[in-house]
């Protein structure tokens, strides 16, 4: 786990708060990542987890109202979705939408070329999707399909990992991959999130369960409540919330419940923020 070149980490939050219809969500949102660094961030329905992935790539829903979102030192809050992309920031949804019509291979060479500034001949690109493909154990016949349509949602979760395999961004979101996902499905995509972990790749891994973190095994596990994260610790810390649910943190951190409902680690299916 190492900082950026410049000795700066990869990715900062900074004192963030983030309204929806004039309705504050996030609430002072202070988070650093360095590269190499897998952090999980855990919290009950309502928490505001999906408001940060959302704000952290520009969603225009949400309104930043304080606080800055540095990348690599520079601050992408002035900078549209498509920028922060390209500078290597990248969001996994946590429902993906299908495109009709558009081929999974087409679309992932047209998003290489806007992400690199590059046109890979149509060989070269191949060699690499092909060796992308093995990694991650996915069928080759899976980029002839149109994106998303008829997948699963766990071939949709494995199209995200794919994308992220070869955009190669700096700092990850993956706001609930988990989510929707059976037991094989998950192991399978968590497989391949762990195949492309590594020195340069920064992780924001957003979930409610302890499940996926059976599978991969974050360095750092954050707690998100009432639009703050009230307590960090290490991976031991999941483990805690997979047993006692989230009553004990809302009952330290929240007396008065701040508008939060008490939630079991069990209670959130069906996802939510």
């Amino acid at each position: 786990m190492t900082e950026d070149n410049d000795g700066q980490p990869i990715f900062v939050i900074e004192d963030l708060h983030v309204s929806v219809e004039g309705k504050p969500i996030l609430k002072g949102v202070d988070l650093v990542i360095n590269r190499g660094e897998v952090h999980t961030l855990m919290g009950p329905n309502g928490s505001g987890k999906s408001t940060l992935a959302n704000s952290i790539m520009g969603h225009p829903r949400y309104e930043v109202t304080k606080g800055r979102v540095l990348l690599k030192g520079e601050d992408v809050l002035s900078l549209t979705p498509d920028q922060r992309a390209r500078n290597g920031l990248f969001l996994a949804f946590q429902y993906p939408m299908g495109i009709p019509g558009v081929v999974m291979g087409n679309f992932l060479r047209a998003a290489m070329k806007a992400r690199h500034g590059e046109d890979l001949p149509v060989r070269e690109f191949r060699k690499l999707l092909d060796e992308k493909l093995d990694l991650l154990k996915m069928d080759p016949s899976f980029v002839r399909r149109y994106v998303n349509e008829g997948f699963s949602g766990g071939e949709k979760k494995r199209a995200e990992v794919l994308q992220m395999a070869l955009l190669q961004p700096e700092l990850a979101v993956l706001d609930e991959t988990d989510s929707g996902l059976d037991i094989d499905a998950l192991r399978t995509v968590a497989e391949g999130i762990n195949a492309l972990r590594g020195p340069d790749l920064g992780v924001l891994l957003i979930t409610h369960y302890q499940r996926i973190l059976d599978y991969i095994k974050p360095d750092i596990v954050h707690v998100l409540l009432d639009g703050r994260i009230v307590k960090t610790g290490g991976p031991e810390l999941s483990g805690e919330l997979e047993e006692k649910g989230y009553d004990w943190i809302i009952q330290e951190f929240a007396p008065a419940n701040a508008g939060v409902a008490p939630a079991t680690a069990g209670s959130s299916a069906g996802g939510g923020d």
